[in-house]
């Protein structure tokens, strides 16, 4: 076991240098000069403070050595500060971080809580109603965007009901009723998506697990149907449904971008968007790197989990 986690943690440094370049690079390749954009494209700037600010922000040094600068500071928790507000982006990030964190686990929950049990019943009792609705909330949960049903779920609440959920955020340490109030409709809605495809995989898997032979021969010997489906069939048909959670959490932590800022909710989103419009590089760098590492350690916590749901898999 600890072999393999260090395997794992090995794997996880290639990774994330790999994202790390890319966003560098995509972040310098983004018409417009940082500096113009700072004062508002101020033609009345001096050049002489322009070129100033450029060397204070170290915009002058080698690329390379603007990557080392950075990289270094983040592997050692100093995210650097923002360009437009001062602000270290580590502050910036602790503010932001809990929204995200919170809308995603809840439209995790969700989608677990609804597609589990739904893709279950789908597949035991194969072709019939339940199956038939199952795959056609799949098909409109794949078809249409979160931010286009968030879209549509505002406006018909204004123009029909007269009536639209509480915008902003508070904390649930603060007030759980009114954060549960704020948060609901957006995780909903973000749950839409992750449950259809959770919900296909748990049907498609537990169908190919009910195919086999030991399935078979737990039947005839008299079995229980609900003993064998619990006992036999589901354990080996989770791992498949598990790695499709892990993944699903981690598209929700990067993936709730628009969502965030149609319910202007103060997360992560607001963070990316103000930033890549403001060409803040320490804060959009240090925040997509961070996404992305979460994403990578979620799905080795799943890996490690494979071996709790099954003892049969062990990492020796």
């Amino acid at each position: 076991m600890n072999r393999y986690v260090l395997q794992r943690l090995a794997l996880v440094i290639p990774t994330v240098t790999g994202v790390s370049l890319i966003i560098f690079a995509l972040m310098r390749l983004l018409p417009g000069d940082v500096v113009d954009i700072l004062f508002g494209g101020d033609t009345q700037a001096d050049q002489r403070t322009l070129d100033q600010i450029r060397e204070n922000l170290g915009l002058n040094r080698p690329l390379a050595m603007q990557y080392l600068e950075w990289i270094g500071g983040f592997l050692r928790g100093n995210f650097g500060v923002s360009m437009r507000t001062g602000i270290p982006v580590a502050e910036s990030i602790a503010q932001g971080m809990p929204v995200t964190l919170q809308l995603a686990v809840m439209a995790i929950f969700f989608a677990c809580l609804f597609a589990i049990p739904l893709g279950i019943i789908a597949a035991v009792r194969r072709n019939g109603v339940i199956d038939m609705l199952t795959r056609i909330v799949g098909l409109i949960g794949l078809s249409f965007p979160a931010f286009w049903l968030a879209t549509m779920f505002l406006l018909i609440s204004s123009t029909m009901f007269r009536w639209t959920p509480p915008l902003g955020w508070v904390s649930p340490f603060v007030d759980f009723g009114r954060n549960m109030q704020i948060m609901l409709a957006p995780a909903l809605l973000l749950a839409l998506q992750p449950m259809a495809i959770i919900m296909r995989m748990t049907r498609a898997s537990l169908l190919e697990v009910l195919r086999q032979d030991y399935i078979r021969t737990a039947y005839a010997k008299g079995l229980h149907d609900r003993l064998v489906l619990l006992r036999h069939a589901l354990q080996n048909a989770f791992i498949p449904v598990l790695t499709v959670i892990g993944v699903q959490f981690g598209v929700l932590m990067g993936g709730s971008v628009i969502i965030e800022q149609i319910f202007s909710l103060p997360g992560i989103a607001f963070l990316l968007i103000n930033g890549i419009y403001n060409r803040d590089y320490p804060l959009v760098q240090s925040t997509v790197l961070l996404l992305s590492l979460i994403f990578v350690l979620v799905n080795l916590a799943v890996d490690l989990l494979y071996s709790a749901v099954d003892p049969r898999i062990r990492y020796d």
